[in-house]
């Protein structure tokens, strides 16, 4: 029973991805198309990421959101994945540690 569980889940979301690629194959896009286009995976992750800037510490809510603006003003400055997780995770953990005690 579980492995038709998972193929139906496999099933259900393998589809959906499948079907965009196979019919837009072959179709270019005007230039403002593409560029509006790449701009999804940004907002699909700040849509992701934002409510749990916000429940960091449910006692301290400025918490998250100091990290987020460290982690926002190092990746404007480096162009860095790491840079700003790394700021961002340590600026979480002095305020909680050394902050908001």
């Amino acid at each position: 029973m579980i492995y038709w569980l998972i193929f139906g889940m496999f099933v259900v979301t393998y589809i959906p991805r499948m079907l965009p690629m196979l019919f837009i194959k072959g179709i270019s896009f005007p230039p403002i198309v593409e560029r509006w286009l790449s701009y999804i995976p940004y907002a699909a992750l700040g849509a992701l990421i934002f409510p749990g800037v916000l429940t960091v510490d449910q006692s301290f809510p400025m918490i998250g959101l100091m990290g987020a603006l460290v982690a926002f003003l190092c990746a404007w400055n480096s162009k860095n994945i790491l840079i700003p997780l790394i700021a961002s995770v340590l600026t979480v953990y002095l305020f909680q540690q050394y902050v908001f005690v």
